[in-house]
């Protein structure tokens, strides 16, 4: 890996790069839960690893968590500031013109551009906290993430449920 933007072709430290090869996959995984779309999720990936590297030692014990909440909250964003919304369906609709059933299809892609638009709705903590858990993170690894307790994370993520659950049904 080499640092964009100096002219001299700098490596990048070592601590950074395992960092970067230990912690990549989650966070594409992350920011691809909440986005839906493995590109977008990518470049919000490398955002993060960017603004990491720009203010934070790669070796920090939070580095990880830095990470993970990163992700979350930064593809919040890229769900809120979206205005080519129509777009991405279109794409996403003729990737699975090959489906049997094209009404399946037509509901599976209603069903995500709702679940998105009420992570859309709800507050960022509440938001990031489902898009953690449903990205595979354990309650320990959302406590670390958000800066909260491991023991308070089952409830609030029943809260966070109870949450999306109104603003699907809204």
């Amino acid at each position: 890996m080499k640092e964009e933007g100096d002219g001299a072709g700098a490596a990048v430290p070592a601590s950074f790069d395992d960092l970067f090869r230990r912690e990549y996959a989650r966070v594409v995984n992350i920011a691809n839960r909440i986005l839906g779309d493995r590109d977008a999720a990518e470049d919000v990936a490398q955002d993060v690893f960017v603004s990491f590297y720009r203010r934070h030692p790669a070796d920090a014990a939070y580095a990880a968590s830095w990470l993970y909440a990163a992700a979350a909250h930064t593809a919040l964003n890229a769900i809120r500031a979206r205005d080519r919304r129509g777009m991405r369906e279109t794409a996403h609709a003729r990737e699975n013109d090959r489906v049997a059933d094209p009404a399946l299809s037509a509901e599976a892609a209603e069903t995500r551009a709702e679940v998105r638009a009420a992570l859309a709705r709800l507050d960022e903590r509440t938001a990031s906290l489902l898009a953690l858990r449903y990205g595979g993170l354990s309650y320990e690894e959302i406590a670390a993430a958000l800066g909260l307790r491991k023991s308070s994370i089952g409830t609030l993520l029943r809260r966070a449920e109870d949450a999306f659950r109104r603003e699907v049904k809204s």
